[in-house]
Order: C-alpha cells, then structure tokens, then sequence
C-alpha cells in the first residue's frame, strides 16, 4: 500500500487551490446576478461566462490541490486527453445548471435541476481528473466516501445557485464565495480521503505528461483567466448602473425649457 502525501509543499497547494474555488465561485455568482437582470443576448452571455468561470475555478482548484498530490514508490503521470475531458465537463455541465438557473421560470424547479446537475457536474470533474492520474499500481476507492463527496458536491452547488437568485449585494456574493470555495475543497478531500493506491514497482516508463509540463501551465493560464474576466466584471457597468447614467443624461433635456 502506497503512503499518499495530499500536501507535498505543506499548506501552499490547499490554500491556493481554494483560493482559486473562492474566485471562480465569485466571480461566477456575480455574473449569474447579471445574468437575472439582463435580458435577451446579454442574459445568455452572462450565463456563459458564469459557466466558464465556474467550471475554470473549480478545475483549477483540483489540479492546483493535485500539484500537492504524491504517492509513496511511484512516479505519477497525466492523461492528456482525460485531463482536457474534465474540464469540458466541468464547463459544459455547470453551463447545464446555470442555464437551468438562468432560464426557469419556477424557481424552486430551477435550483433544484441546477443544483443537481451542477453538483453532478463538479463530482464527474473531479474523478474523470483522477481518472487521467497514471502511477505504478492500482487506484481504489471507498464507496461511501465517494457517496458523501458527490453529496458535498451537489449541496455546495444547490446553496450557490441559492445565493446567486437571492443575494445581490456584492458583499454577500464575497461571504457566499468563501462558504462555497471552502465547500468545493472539502468535496476535492473527502474524494481524496476515498483514495487507496496499492503500488507496484516497475521500471516501465509512465505515459502522459507530468504535473509540471502539463497541468501547471494549464492551470496557470485558466487562473489568469479568472483574474483578468474578473477585473472585466468590475469594470462593467451593471443595468442599474446603466439605467442610472441614462437618467441623468436626460434629466438636463427634461429641465431646459
């Protein structure tokens, strides 16, 4: 039995990786907060860039804890291909919930559909990612944790979804991306804590690619993604800010005579 190391540079990989989540859930809750008070075109681009920001924050926030993942006897490879897959779906099945959020007319129906199909969404990311993880052994995994991980998963995504149709206030999306960053990573663990790797040495080169020449410039470039869609966000004007400026254009017109 291979000893696995969750942690190999200590607290840096967990506390950025989670600082990736809080992000990519920010800067996702904001723009489905845009999204509800847009229509037509703007609504729907709105929503895209909720579901990217999403899945990109929740893939990065995986491969940024898995940079931290070793195990004891074996080297460790990538699946490129796989890798890519999970953040296809990471992004298409988040897209598939905001969507559902975005557009349904009953509430109630919305978050539930998706919550569920966003929660499904971050769970498949994850063990398709695990799925891409090559070593000298066999992985196993104990059901029950995997269970309560995709349990973890689907409540994080439902209270998300939850804040993004009932809070508006910039401060209470901040406070509601920490809880949920923090919920992400307690999903990525507890499917981590289901991992048993039983190694068995050999001198056969690996395939894929490692952590560094594969998923640390990937990460690095869906992270500078974040940041810079997120200081777009910022900048952008919302519909009251909008209908503000637009009213005060017009109000010297209303007051000539």
């Amino acid at each position: 039995m291979g000893h696995l190391d969750h942690a190999t540079f200590g607290w840096l990989t967990p506390l950025l990786s989670y600082v990736m989540a809080c992000i990519g859930s920010a800067l996702g809750l904001r723009c489905t907060v845009r999204a509800l008070a847009a229509t037509g075109r703007a609504r729907r681009n709105w929503l895209i860039t909720a579901a990217s920001a999403l899945g990109t924050g929740i893939w990065t926030m995986h491969f940024v804890a898995m940079l931290g993942f070793s195990v004891s006897g074996t080297e460790m490879r990538y699946n490129v291909p796989l890798t890519v897959l999970s953040l296809v779906v990471a992004m298409a099945v988040v897209g598939v919930g905001v969507f559902a959020v975005g557009y349904g007319k009953s509430r109630g129906r919305s978050l539930t559909i998706g919550g569920l199909t966003t929660g499904l969404g971050v769970a498949s990311m994850h063990y398709i990612g695990m799925a891409a993880v090559q070593l000298h052994g066999d992985i196993s995994y104990d059901p029950v944790m995997v269970a309560l991980s995709v349990v973890i998963a689907v409540v994080a995504a439902t209270a998300a979804l939850w804040a993004a149709l009932n809070i508006h206030s910039p401060v209470a999306v901040g406070l509601a991306s920490l809880v949920m960053g923090a919920a992400v990573s307690s999903m990525h663990y507890t499917g981590m804590a289901s991992v048993s790797v039983v190694v068995k040495p050999s001198a056969e080169v690996l395939a894929g690619a490692t952590a560094m020449q594969f998923i640390f410039p990937l990460a690095v470039g869906l992270g500078s993604y974040l940041f810079l869609t997120s200081a777009f966000v910022a900048l952008s004007p919302s519909a009251q800010e909008r209908a503000a400026s637009v009213n005060a254009q017009r109000l010297p017109e209303g007051a000539a005579p």
